[in-house]
């Protein structure tokens, strides 16, 4: 029998906002992007096995991570 297992890493932006960034100090867009690890079945994803969360600066292209509360907050205001 033959089983492929492994794992895949998926970026995907969530969305973005307008904001100072913290490194470069200019008024850009900030995106906010998850990052996820998922466990695959022959190239079919069964399982994410983690999720971070990170506040990219458009201008210079710096993250910060943040946490999931953090990505909430700033997804509501």
């Amino acid at each position: 029998m033959f089983v492929l297992i492994g794992f895949k890493t998926v970026l995907s932006s969530l969305f973005s906002r307008p904001a100072t960034c913290q490194y470069c100090g200019v008024y850009a867009e900030q995106y906010v992007e998850e990052r996820a690890n998922r466990l695959t079945l022959f190239f079919i994803p069964v399982l994410t096995t983690s999720r971070r969360y990170a506040f990219t600066c458009s201008n210079c292209g710096r993250s910060t991570g943040i946490n999931k509360s953090q990505k909430n907050a700033l997804q509501r205001g």
